[in-house]
């Protein structure tokens, strides 16, 4: 997708603001990130500085990814919820951060929005020539978290629901909640007018990446569909359904470290293949129940919980 102290999205509201400073920053020119880098933060003698997007899931895989690093003898510092897809990619670019986790279809699709590749093998080997020059991706993980079309079990039973094309015949009387980039990315609303026909009354824009604040919208009926990642534990938590997608609106959408080539060395590419060569759905979901539900757990902590039981770290 796709990754709640970020404890509930690590803290809704701080995410939010953060990524409308970025924003901000942005229209003015350059990146939002492109001051830290005169500060140490990604310079050529300093740490590597692992990014990650504004949605819990994002934070703890760039932990695991720093945590990784460090084991192996590289110093890597995080720098989390910087913000969405536009913003962070042009971080590595500049060189504000060095890399971040990414999934492999969503990436491909903002590269290339004209993109006819569907499958794993065919996402995966179509990236390294949409990226822009300077930048690589290491290996894919096994590891998938898509977004997806949910609703409540309710709206689902209502209107006989189990795929988007179902959902494009009432869409007209439904309200769609999700991330305001939601609205112009084109497996967004643009891929959902023009693979099903579906055109929602209304788009509520909610900037937590499928989050809570975007799960008590659905539960209350105020959006009656809402862009979930799959490896949300709300999803079995509330009983949502999650609609099918039979016209592959969402690629394939591993985990995949997006680096600046340059920077990253030999050793840190070693340990976040390993990463990826061990990283599961099931691990994801595990890491989103830890840091999302119940438990509260920091990314941090998550993240170093993993890294000792698949032996990375002692």
């Amino acid at each position: 997708m796709t990754h709640i102290s970020q404890a509930a999205r690590r803290t809704v509201l701080s995410a939010a603001a953060g990524l409308s400073v970025m924003l901000a920053a942005t229209a003015c020119g350059g990146s939002p990130l492109a001051a830290n880098t005169a500060t140490g933060g990604s310079g050529a003698a300093g740490p590597l500085v692992v990014g990650s997007a504004n949605f819990p899931e994002s934070a703890t895989i760039a932990e695991i990814y720093a945590g990784a690093i460090n084991a192996a003898g590289v110093t890597a510092t995080t720098k989390l919820n910087i913000g969405a897809r536009e913003v962070y990619v042009k971080a590595v670019e500049d060189g504000s951060i060095d890399l971040v986790p990414d999934y492999t279809g969503n990436l491909l699709g903002y590269l290339d929005p004209r993109t006819t590749a569907t499958t794993p093998g065919d996402v995966v080997a179509a990236l390294p020539k949409a990226l822009p020059s300077g930048l690589s991706v290491l290996n894919a993980a096994k590891a998938e978290d898509k977004d997806a079309m949910v609703v409540t079990a309710e709206t689902a039973a209502k209107y006989k629901l189990t795929s988007i094309a179902d959902l494009a015949k009432v869409c007209s009387e439904l309200t769609l909640g999700a991330p305001p980039e939601f609205k112009t990315r084109p497996y967004g609303m643009p891929g959902l007018k023009a693979k099903y026909g579906c055109v929602p009354a209304k788009f509520t824009p909610i900037s937590d990446g499928g989050g809570p604040l975007t799960v008590k919208a659905l539960m209350n009926n105020d959006v009656q569909v809402a862009d979930i990642f799959t490896t949300s534990p709300a999803i079995p938590e509330n009983k949502l359904v999650v609609l099918t997608d039979p016209k592959n609106n969402w690629l394939s959408q591993q985990v995949v470290p997006l680096v600046k080539t340059a920077k990253v060395t030999d050793a840190a590419k070693a340990a976040l293949n390993k990463v990826s060569a061990l990283l599961t759905t099931e691990d994801l979901i595990t890491l989103n129940t830890e840091v999302s539900g119940a438990q509260k757990m920091d990314p941090k902590d998550a993240a170093a919980a993993w890294l000792k039981d698949k032996g990375i770290t002692k």
